[in-house]
């Protein structure tokens, strides 16, 4: 398999991932990235990590953020790891490490596979965007990546929750038809949550949304003004979206 290896964040990390196989890694990981903030040794878990692009983005901009990358395909696994070895991450290694798991595990399984309870401050994800029903790509890791299973957001949200301390905070983007299966996983789980809309510009429908939310909380829901990732017709990025991308700012939450 062709390979590539990209830097992110202006080069502060790469990612070595496959060319023309599997999801690589853009835009949506860097978003969520931005939405991890704290001081410290803050201990983050990155659920479906691939290759590590997102959780690597915290390592990037938090110099003491403990970031463990969990994967379900051996393949991207392995592609986490190596991309953990390369010479450009050497000052990253130390404070991340790679969990090849099931994300939907639970109980006894889970907390063998690497997820204790109660373990993390910070849980990310980027749960696979695409109802099953949607046109499949003819890529079996694109496939893995984003196609959506049954009750898939209840599971991943149930295992968020159990691995993280009470008040921590839960992070994700996913696709705003999404909307109505995330609040409802949430349930009782986390509160807080605040949605903010991503458009290509001002005037088009929004295709992604940023979720965060809090273990615990009994805060009501809020909805944040919408982040626009283009000014007018052309390409460039408004330069919000262009330092949430190259670690340059961290998209932080009103209600905290």
């Amino acid at each position: 398999m062709t390979e590539t290896i990209d830097a992110f964040h202006r080069g502060r990390f790469h990612l070595l991932q496959p060319k023309d196989g599997g999801h690589r890694a853009g835009m949506d990981a860097m978003l969520l990235a931005s939405l991890v903030t704290g001081e410290g040794a803050i201990r983050v878990a990155d659920l479906g990590a691939g290759a590590g692009a997102a959780g690597l983005g915290v390592a990037a901009r938090l110099d003491a953020a403990q970031v463990t990358l969990v994967e379900r395909s051996p393949l991207m696994a392995e592609y986490a790891r190596r991309t953990l070895e390369l010479t450009e991450n050497a000052a990253l290694r130390p404070r991340a490490k790679v969990v090849e798991a099931d994300v939907t595990l639970r109980g006894k399984v889970r907390m063998e596979a690497g997820l204790p309870d109660n373990a993390f401050d910070h849980v990310i994800m980027n749960p696979p965007f695409n109802d099953s029903r949607d046109r499949t790509t003819p890529d079996e890791l694109k496939a893995q990546a984003h196609a959506m299973t049954e009750n898939l957001f209840d599971s991943w949200i149930r295992t968020a929750a159990a691995i993280m301390v009470p008040g921590g905070q839960l992070s994700l983007i996913a696709r705003p038809q999404s909307v109505a299966e995330i609040i409802a996983a949430c349930g009782n789980r986390f509160g807080g949550l605040e949605l903010t809309a991503i458009h290509p510009r001002p005037g088009e429908s929004a295709i992604r949304l940023l979720v965060t939310a809090i273990k615990g909380s009994r805060s009501r829901l809020a909805i944040r003004a919408p982040l626009f990732m283009h000014d007018g017709a052309g390409h460039p990025f408004t330069q919000e979206v262009d330092d949430l991308n190259n670690g340059r700012a961290a998209y932080h939450r009103e209600g905290r």
